[in-house]
């Protein structure tokens, strides 16, 4: 009997000895995004983070990779596709190659205020949208606001005529080279990594931004005029690969999906919030000056681009832009 005593403690102890070796690893997410760790998106990045880590106990680990550290919005989508990245949160025109319809949200004055922008993207216009990339094996999670556009440059830009002959960077989308051609600007595509340096350099003469990667980048240093005009929505899709999504249970997917949701009505709260505070730092720095479009001058911006929209209903679909439209109403 004192001899199986043994035998058993002496199981026990050896199991206890090679049961590291057999533990489950943690599931790691690779979350690559460009922009800065205090901006609306880098903060919902790093809220998420918080969430997963704490509901998992440790089970599913969040990498997050800021400022291009990792890769940059252009090269993303293939190491995303293949696994090498789980997650990561491009801009709408980085998808626009394979599912075109994201090209929506690029169109100028399409949306009224938050509310009715986020009436869009929540309702079933945002779903066909989040669809829309599952023909690339991606899994669309969420909406991410950074904030309506605003114009800068080294003048005062108030009517549309002020941007006649300006070279204005642009991400590479049609929507956008054709919002800014039908003004008489001269559209130039540039990875947003390059932009300090192109308006630094005159590269570039001007740009369209939130105001948190207005300030957060720095652009304030290098361009003398900011006009408050709201005339755009830059916003972020995030996704994971088809791949990664599969490999988790059932478990997993809702706490991630659920710390998602929480992270998007963080960041999005939060891109509100930065915008009257980056706003106030630009005032503060005295290095910008700013203008706000007076109502008939923003009626007149109004005017010339949104004729532009009939040029995407075959791409984008005339359902889709009345769709958004409507929900304004």
């Amino acid at each position: 009997m004192r001899h199986l005593k043994l035998l058993m403690i002496s199981l026990v102890v050896l199991l206890l000895a090679v049961a590291p070796a057999f533990a489950k690893k943690p599931v790691v997410i690779k979350f690559s995004h460009v922009v800065a760790v205090d901006t609306p998106k880098g903060q919902a990045a790093e809220f998420f983070k918080k969430l997963v880590e704490e509901r998992s106990k440790g089970d599913i680990i969040v990498e997050v990779y800021p400022n291009s550290s990792l890769f940059n919005d252009n090269d993303v989508m293939t190491p995303l596709m293949t696994n090498a990245v789980q997650m990561a949160a491009p801009s709408f025109s980085k998808f626009t190659k394979f599912a075109p319809q994201l090209q929506l949200v690029d169109l100028p004055f399409l949306f009224d205020d938050a509310d009715h922008l986020h009436r869009v993207l929540e309702g079933n216009v945002g779903q066909q949208l989040k669809d829309a990339v599952g023909k690339k094996a991606l899994v669309g999670l969420s909406f991410w606001d950074s904030g309506f556009k605003q114009f800068s440059a080294n003048k005062p830009i108030l009517v549309p005529e002020d941007a006649a002959g300006l070279k204005f960077r642009i991400m590479s989308s049609k929507v956008l080279e054709e919002q800014f051609k039908v003004v008489g600007a001269n559209p130039q595509v540039l990875p947003f990594s390059e932009v300090y340096s192109a308006l630094q350099q005159g590269v570039v003469d001007a740009a369209e931004n939130p105001l948190s990667n207005f300030y957060t980048k720095k652009f304030h240093e290098v361009q003398t005029d900011l006009t408050l005009s709201n005339h755009g929505y830059l916003g972020y899709l995030v996704v994971t690969n088809k791949m990664f999504w599969k490999s988790l249970d059932d478990q997993q997917r809702e706490l991630i999906t659920q710390a998602m949701k929480e992270a998007t009505v963080y960041g999005n709260k939060l891109a509100l919030d930065m915008d009257i505070t980056y706003l106030e730092k630009v005032k503060e720095s005295g290095k910008t000056a700013v203008h706000e479009l007076t109502p008939a001058q923003r009626k007149l911006w109004k005017a010339k681009m949104v004729a532009i929209y009939p040029e995407f209903y075959d791409t984008i679909g005339k359902d889709l832009i009345d769709g958004a439209i409507a929900e304004g109403k």
